[in-house]
């Protein structure tokens, strides 16, 4: 029998002639001997970004009511954006809601600061990253990712709206990532409000005006966005939109139900 002829079967593997590995699995798994450049190939990275998903879910699946806040970091302690960010934590917690940032200083510290200060419960989704940035001392929750886009994942998966406040690129970012997936219906249509006329008008502007102009928006998709300066008119929209869901939730149900009457179910 030639080399091309043996086949050896490694769990939904299939190695033939010289691809046949020279050590089973359990070899490799059990020698503790040879290099450790295995823990950086993409196969290990899969397994931890599972573990960060994981964690993830694990850590938010209770959450209850939740909006993500989204601001920048540098924002300091005294400036007007941070006590705007830190009425905006107060207004959601003091209406129910857990305040979800990404755990770090500035408007996110502001955010969870106003959530503790009236009592409510505020969560930080940290990343690594190159510098230091621990997570604030005003999260009760907290955890750390190494990848954004698991990061995202949970901002998106655990909130029923977004409150952006002044920021950068990692707020933009943040920002569209949330507006893309309200309207490509990937998520519900959750409440997308920002704070801060002067600081947003002109992307606003600029949205209804070059994108729709040209034609790579539709004419509803501005109103996707809701700018203003006042944090109660923030929470009153979020508030308003939660209850317009549950109302159409509640007239489906409904609806299905005489459906399957008249079917005779």
């Amino acid at each position: 029998m030639t080399d091309a002829d043996k086949i050896r079967r490694a769990g939904p593997l299939t190695y033939r002639g010289s691809a046949i590995p020279q050590t089973t699995t359990d070899q490799r798994l059990l020698d503790r001997r040879g290099p450790t450049d295995w823990v950086h190939t993409d196969p290990w990275r899969v397994l931890r970004i599972q573990s960060e998903f994981v964690e993830g879910f694990g850590l938010l699946s209770e959450l209850g009511r939740a909006v993500s806040v989204f601001g920048s970091a540098r924002i300091k302690p005294g400036s007007p954006y941070y006590e705007l960010g830190t009425e905006v934590g107060s207004l959601l917690a003091q209406a129910g809601y857990v305040v979800v940032t990404g755990g770090g200083p500035g408007l996110m510290e502001a955010a969870n600061k106003g959530a503790a200060e009236a009592g409510g419960s505020s969560v930080g989704l940290g990343i690594e990253l190159p510098f230091e940035q621990s997570l604030n001392e005003f999260v009760d929750t907290g955890v750390t990712f190494r990848y954004f886009f698991v990061r995202k994942t949970m901002f998106v998966k655990y909130s029923q709206a977004f409150v952006v406040l002044p920021g950068g690129f990692g707020t933009l970012d943040e920002l569209f990532e949330a507006i893309t997936l309200v309207q490509t219906r990937k998520v519900t249509r959750f409440p997308v409000v920002l704070i801060g006329t002067e600081f947003w008008g002109g992307l606003v502007e600029w949205i209804r005006g070059r994108l729709l102009e040209e034609g790579v928006i539709s004419p509803e998709d501005p109103e996707l966005i809701h700018l203003t300066d006042d944090p109660a008119e923030a929470v009153a929209v979020i508030d308003k939109a939660h209850a317009d869901m549950a109302r159409e939730k509640e007239e489906r149900a409904a609806a299905e139900a005489l459906a399957r009457e008249g079917d005779g179910e």
